[in-house]
């Protein structure tokens, strides 16, 4: 099964086991202190993976990464390139990421893994 945000080169994520989905993003550094993704794609995996459907819901909640050995909560921004994760330098430090820019592959929780981790590292939603 795919998940998908639809653009000119095909889907970004796709089924990866039961907590994960898979995609490859190209990876920048920021000089922001939290990272980032263009806010139209991340408004539309958002709805895709977290939304139920049912009433007014909020696409602006953090969708839950892992970069390398690192879990980061994501956020929309505008001028971010599509397919890019723009991370602060220090985070891609701890990730392992050694020449960014770089296309990576990355890990999106799905929403009971991305709820579990953003309580326990109290991201406020």
């Amino acid at each position: 099964m795919r998940v998908g945000v639809s653009h000119t080169n095909g889907t970004m994520f796709e089924q990866f086991s039961s907590g994960y989905y898979l995609g490859r993003l190209y990876v920048e550094p920021t000089d922001g202190d939290r990272a980032v993704m263009q806010r139209a794609q991340h408004e539309a995996v958002n709805e895709q993976l977290y939304a139920d459907g049912e009433g007014v819901e909020r696409l602006d909640l953090p969708l839950v990464m892992k970069l390398g050995r690192t879990h980061l909560p994501v956020h929309g921004a505008d001028g971010v390139p599509g397919q890019t994760l723009a991370v602060p330098e220090e985070t891609l430090e701890a990730a392992g990421i050694d020449n960014p820019p770089t296309l990576s592959e990355v890990l999106l929780a799905k929403e009971e893994v991305a709820s579990q981790l953003i309580s326990f590292e109290g991201e406020p939603c």
